[in-house]
């Protein structure tokens, strides 16, 4: 930092490579006055040279499942378009097991600076924090939201011999037979299954939950008549649509699904308030800057609003959700809550 003194009247003046700086009485420099314009300049420069310099080397995405899963598949062909727009890889690691515990824990514990990320779902946000004891990290205190990624449809599919063709079928079944009308998920703990009970709530009555490992096991057994009903993601049921060996019953969003425009609501088979799907969402460990996540937002929202990506996601049954970090926080706010109020109404039990 350099000044310079005016020949002519003897004022200190500015000009390009220098700051000004007023004389105080004795001649001498205000030193806190100096102090006050570093720290300002450090506050003022910090952001944009760590917005310059991001990133600067590769970037390791954790994944809590295994490859080939929802959470996988986005996290690959956004790694692919972040690596093609910086010019810096992006490294999927798949981290599954235990409840997706270790790939979450793993980023919590990262250094906040932007390198390593991770592409949870629902499930590791929204479900397993409110049913299950001692997690071992919390979304609110551990990670910083960057945005809404994909969105796939949960579908009330039945076998295709059964008895039940309709909505009003089911929940006639169900209360003339409480607790005996069996409805298949992919697993305990799953939003499947917290969706299974709301529909019990919401129409006074109780299913019998049959988890399973995973969707497509899930499915299969419908198919195969093992049981009548499941409450799958689309993408296992519309397979076994053709053959007529299932028939979709109605979707758990609040609107219908793109991918099945015919079929029809719980809300509006008269199954009130029923309101879930199945979303991804990237997150980064929590005080990463703000600059890096808005740089990261940009870029995840740009890579999910391409034609090419809408297709390959849109080929799995599955709809891009770009978002701003503050609607993923509420998201996952707004589920959180959400669920935990179904899942002590239904006693849902953890184990």
């Amino acid at each position: 930092m350099r000044t310079r003194e005016g020949a002519a009247n003897g004022h200190r003046f500015a000009h390009p490579g220098y700051i000004a700086i007023r004389s105080v009485p004795g001649g001498r420099v205000g030193l806190r006055v100096i102090v006050a314009l570093l720290a300002l300049m450090v506050c003022f420069l910090r952001q944009p040279a760590e917005a310059q310099t991001y990133p600067s080397k590769p970037i390791h995405m954790l994944v809590p499942y295994a490859p080939g899963g929802p959470a996988d598949i986005a996290a690959r062909l956004i790694g692919a378009k972040l690596t093609e727009a910086w010019g810096q890889q992006v490294v999927v690691e798949n981290r599954p097991g235990g409840r997706g515990y270790i790939a979450m824990t793993a980023a919590a514990k990262a250094p906040p600076d932007g390198y390593t990320l991770v592409m949870a779902t629902i499930g590791e946000v929204a479900i397993t924090p409110v049913l299950f004891k001692d997690v071992p990290y919390n979304v609110q205190s551990d990670f910083a939201p960057i945005s809404l990624v994909s969105d796939a449809t949960i579908v009330l599919a039945a076998n295709g011999g059964s008895p039940f063709k309709s909505v009003r079928d089911v929940v006639a079944a169900a209360k003339s037979k409480p607790g005996q009308i069996a409805v298949g998920s992919p697993g305990q703990g799953s939003v499947n299954q917290v969706v299974i009970e709301w529909m019990g709530l919401s129409t006074g009555t109780k299913f019998q939950h049959v988890p399973y490992k995973g969707s497509a096991p899930a499915a299969n057994a419908i198919a195969g008549g093992e049981i009548p009903l499941g409450m799958l993601a689309s993408s296992s049921v519309e397979p076994l649509l053709a053959g007529g060996r299932v028939r979709a019953l109605a979707v758990a969003s609040a609107k219908r699904s793109k991918f099945g425009p015919a079929w029809p609501t719980l809300q509006e088979e008269g199954v009130a308030d029923v309101n879930a799907s199945t979303w991804t969402a990237l997150l980064a460990p929590k005080e990463t800057p703000e600059q890096v996540i808005a740089q990261l937002n940009a870029e995840v929202v740009k890579a999910l609003n391409m034609p090419d990506i809408k297709e390959r996601f849109a080929a799995g049954g599955v709809e891009t959700i770009p978002s701003s970090p503050a609607e993923l926080d509420a998201r996952i706010k707004r589920d959180a809550a959400q669920f935990g109020i179904i899942a002590e109404k239904a006693n849902i039990k953890s184990d």
